[in-house]
């Protein structure tokens, strides 16, 4: 083998070792790829698109979109929903009405896959969400096990992945998740 092409050959593995020890830092400290599982959180989000999470220095927001790793009788793997509330917190829900409000404001909530019906589960109506806690629910009410149920309810933040910021599959869909 000439000299040149060893050179090279060595270069670009090199590059490509680089390369793989970045990727790997990147998706263990700054974020992670999740897919989707479900259809609680239609019409923002479909079973099965692929998403990137930020998780490092994070603070959940209200109107973040979130991945829990919590377990409960209604999930097997991580669980994508939205913020409705943090810590400190008060969350209404007047399944009538079909409002959810926060601190006595309700919520614009122009996302949501339609009107909400009171679920089958025993569920919550209204709750103060401890403190380094957030209370979740899917985009998609009427068919989201979320923090209305009892055996979720709030959720301490330290089951939280990270926040969904980019969909990255299918491409379609292919931009930030709202």
């Amino acid at each position: 083998m000439r000299q040149g092409l060893k050179r090279e050959l060595y270069f670009w593995l090199g590059t490509a070792a680089a390369m793989l020890i970045a990727l790997i830092l990147v998706f263990t400290f700054l974020g992670r790829i999740i897919v989707v599982d479900g259809i609680s959180m239609r019409p923002t989000l479909e079973g099965g698109d692929l998403l990137l999470l930020q998780g490092v220095g994070y603070t959940p927001r209200q109107g973040d979109i979130v991945v829990l790793t919590k377990e409960f009788e209604d999930a097997d793997g991580p669980i994508v929903k939205r913020v409705i509330a943090t810590g400190g917190q008060r969350v209404d829900i007047d399944y009538a009405a079909g409002t959810v409000a926060v601190d006595g404001v309700v919520l614009d909530e122009p996302y949501l896959n339609g009107p909400m019906e009171e679920p089958w589960y025993q569920h919550l109506t209204s709750v103060e969400v401890p403190e380094d806690s957030i209370f979740v629910m899917g985009d998609n009410r009427n068919d989201s096990s979320d923090s209305r149920n009892v055996t979720l309810g709030a959720v301490d933040e330290r089951y939280l992945l990270g926040k969904a910021v980019w969909v990255l599959f299918p491409f379609r869909n292919f931009g930030p998740a709202a």
